[in-house]
């Protein structure tokens, strides 16, 4: 079940939070709740993905991109995602979860997300998220142009282009 609760005490922090841009990192603490475990006693790997999602909200709340959004009558999605996990969260642990846009291409906005227990990354993962209206997909220059603002998002590294000419190639 997607943690409704959690994620409308964060939307709420969050509007309490400075303002940021779209170069900031934004960080979260968390715990892992019993909601949020599989079977061995640790984090699902599909809750670490919707954990994630807390992040980007958390972001797009303080740049103002979620006011903008909801005015156009618009939405967000993700498009995409390769996750990495490499250590085990379990019950009630603390961690951190760093999210950053990275860059953008013509449709899709990128982030690198990550958490971390103790300064050591539990999980990383590139997410591919978009604008979305009743017509599909809004290109970036569009959000820009009528957002009237310079999003300041950086350019995208090798790494990052890498993934994505890999993930035109994958089998549909």
């Amino acid at each position: 079940m997607y943690p409704y609760c959690r994620i409308t005490k964060l939307i709420l922090s969050s509007k309490r939070k400075s303002k940021c841009n779209y170069a900031d990192e934004g960080v979260l603490k968390m715990r892992v709740m019993p909601g949020d475990i599989d079977v061995f006693g640790e984090l699902n790997n599909g809750r670490f993905l919707t954990l994630m999602d807390f992040g980007r909200f958390d972001l797009a709340i303080r740049t103002g991109l979620l006011k903008f959004v909801r005015k156009q009558n618009w939405g967000l999605t993700v498009a995409g995602s390769t996750a990495r996990f490499r250590y085990r969260l379990r019950l009630f642990q603390k961690f951190e979860l760093h999210s950053k846009v990275i860059g953008h291409d013509d449709k899709w906005i990128y982030f690198h997300q990550k958490m971390l227990r103790k300064g050591k990354i539990h999980a990383s993962a590139l997410v591919r998220t978009g604008v979305t209206s009743k017509d599909g997909i809004v290109k970036v220059e569009e959000v820009k142009k009528r957002m009237d603002q310079d999003l300041h998002i950086p350019t995208l590294p090798a790494w990052a282009k890498a993934w994505i000419e890999a993930d035109e190639i994958h089998p549909k």
